[in-house]
């Protein structure tokens, strides 16, 4: 990718600085040297990655004040029923740590306003993110959907960050504080130093304020599974007209305790403690499932930043990205059919979805979503 301007990183580090003087949150954007090490074993993957295999006691959750004499749970007490253990055939970099280790990937992150997430379908020209998504309410105890995965172009150098993202939302809206657990892939150049598609998780107790981060760049989810790294790169992803690719994403909540769990290929991951997630604490009154991307351009003209494969619903399967079989985790812990689901494109010209009207056995409840962004129809 070109690279970031002289100026343009200044700004990011006088920015992520003054983020981390007032939120304590994201202290451990900078643990790569304390992880570094801790580490038992250190391994180069094959695109690239270093990846530092943590004695899963020291990872950044035990840093938490909240979990500082938490015992880790291996595996869920249940699982929904009804779960669907086919797994897509795709690629996601596995490593192999040893025994009582979990994999953590070598970022140089930051935290700015822009950079931070954003759930505002209201009001996207505010906050610079743009969303296509359906919405869900109700009350739910997860979701699921398996998820196209591409490789949109996303616009860099830029006066701020840029991202591109595909996810799932679980969300919580019965008080002031929004909580939300998210997992989908995205493509952020600015965070990740380059322009593939990588998997990634987040997390906000707090409307996307005080607390919260990407993967496990600040004390809250702990990992349990010692063979993937979360901001993994994810290939191979979907070609235009050709091949198409897809992960399989569930997040659910433990009934019996209350933890958040994320599967990714029906793997389990591991979760967000419900001392740390207190938002949903009584479940999810919101579930979303789409893209989302930032546009920070200044000049009055739409950013190129694409969103899915950068083409809209209209064009159909192996042109547009999708989401399919998606289901929800309903209050007797099973797997279930949406209903009641409702799209929204903040900026249809730029972005767009269209749910299908039909339910078939192979893709279950699916859509189409994105677009290029800047365009005839996008300015």
């Amino acid at each position: 990718m070109p690279s970031i301007t002289v100026y343009f990183a200044t700004l990011v580090f006088l920015s992520f600085t003054i983020a981390c003087e007032i939120n304590h949150g994201c202290v451990h954007a900078l643990k790569d040297e304390e992880n570094n090490k801790s580490s038992v074993k250190t391994i180069k993957s094959e695109d690239g990655s270093v990846i530092d295999c943590v004695d899963i006691y020291k990872q950044p959750a035990f840093d938490h004040p909240l979990l500082r004499n938490h015992t880790i749970q291996m595996r869920p007490t249940a699982y929904p029923d009804g779960i669907n253990m086919n797994t897509p055939a795709i690629n996601i970099t596995k490593v192999i740590c040893p025994e009582g280790t979990i994999p953590i990937l070598r970022t140089q992150p930051f935290e700015t306003k822009l950079g931070r997430k954003s759930l505002n379908f209201e009001h996207p020209q505010v906050s610079g993110h743009e969303h296509a998504v359906v919405y869900l309410t109700g009350k739910y105890l997860g979701a699921h959907a398996s998820i196209n995965v591409w490789q949109p172009n996303v616009r860099t150098p830029a006066p701020a960050p840029e991202f591109s993202l595909s996810q799932i939302w679980v969300i919580s809206d019965n008080s002031q504080n929004r909580a939300t657990a998210e997992a989908g892939w995205m493509v952020f150049p600015a965070f990740f130093k380059d322009s593939q598609t990588r998997f990634f998780l987040y997390w906000t107790d707090d409307n996307y304020q005080q607390t919260g981060c990407y993967n496990l760049n600040c004390p809250g989810f702990v990992q349990t599974n010692k063979h993937f790294a979360l901001g993994s790169v994810i290939k191979p992803v979907s070609t235009y007209k050709e091949k198409q690719f897809d992960i399989s994403i569930t997040i659910y909540k433990d009934r019996a305790n209350g933890n958040w769990w994320v599967s990714l290929q029906n793997e389990i991951l591991g979760y967000w403690p419900a001392s740390i997630l207190t938002g949903l604490q009584n479940g999810a009154s919101d579930l979303s499932w789409g893209g989302e991307v930032v546009n920070t351009q200044p000049d009055g003209r739409h950013t190129t930043t694409q969103m899915g494969s950068g083409h809209f619903p209209y064009e159909g399967y192996a042109k547009s990205s999708y989401f399919r079989n998606i289901q929800v985790v309903d209050t007797k812990h099973n797997m279930a059919s949406p209903v009641g689901m409702y799209p929204i494109a903040t900026k249809p010209g730029c972005y767009d979805l269209h749910i299908e009207a039909n339910k078939n056995t192979a893709y279950g409840y699916y859509f189409y979503y994105g677009g290029p962004g800047l365009s005839q129809n996008c300015r």
